[in-house]
């Protein structure tokens, strides 16, 4: 079973070389750290930054710079800021390769809820709903299940949407699993992990085929 940077380390083997890539708040955030030395990778962050590098060390903050997430970050050379405008425009106009994003629940058809919790406090939409409308490639970062146990990959949404069918792959502490038209295709398996432990977590459709590796950190 992985942690957060498990998965975080697992979703930056599908960061590739000279992709721009949007990093959501949470999980996702943590990618920047795991990202190969031998490739150029530009992260984006709709709050007006291009060329973020990983968190700085304690006592190395610069409060001024900061990600959507209002977390302190560093930047790479070359880094470029502006303002939400300019950076909602690079997202609506297609120019992020990659999308990764946090959520609360996703669909086996690859709908996503990640902004609103009803009767509780939130922080807000934030650009979620632009970034799945705009994305080609979404990529969820997410834990398979609940405070409570209860699984977090559903037949159906029970919370309201951010984007619908715009999912891509999916990234959990169990297991790696892509959206196909038939539910949840279960890709690879977090160290430790059964296919049972995986198919008791997941209430969706969950698609087995064959041998399913472990996956490779």
């Amino acid at each position: 079973m992985l942690d957060k940077n498990g998965i975080a380390k697992r979703i930056a083997k599908e960061v590739k070389d000279g992709y721009y890539v949007n990093l959501g708040i949470g999980i996702p955030t943590l990618v920047a750290n795991f990202v190969r030395d031998d490739i150029e990778v530009e992260f984006q962050s709709e709050n007006g930054v291009l060329g973020m590098g990983p968190f700085p060390f304690e006592g190395d903050e610069d409060a001024d710079i900061i990600n959507a997430g209002k977390q302190t970050i560093t930047t790479l050379p070359g880094a470029s800021f502006f303002d939400s405008a300019t950076s909602f425009g690079m997202i609506r106009g297609q120019h992020v390769d990659l999308t990764i994003l946090g959520a609360m629940e996703v669909s086996e058809n690859g709908d996503i809820a990640n902004w609103k919790i009803p009767g509780k406090m939130v922080k807000g939409m934030g650009g979620a709903m632009d970034l799945v409308a705009s994305a080609e490639n979404i990529i969820v970062a997410m834990m398979h299940t609940n405070r409570a146990g209860a699984s977090k990959l559903l037949k159906k949404c029970s919370l309201p949407l951010t984007g619908v069918g715009c999912v891509k792959k999916i990234v959990t502490n169990l297991a790696v699993l892509e959206i196909t038209p038939d539910g949840f295709q279960l890709l690879e398996r977090a160290p430790g992990v059964t296919i049972d432990e995986i198919r008791i977590a997941t209430e969706g459709m969950l698609l087995v085929d064959g041998d399913i590796p472990e996956m490779q950190l």
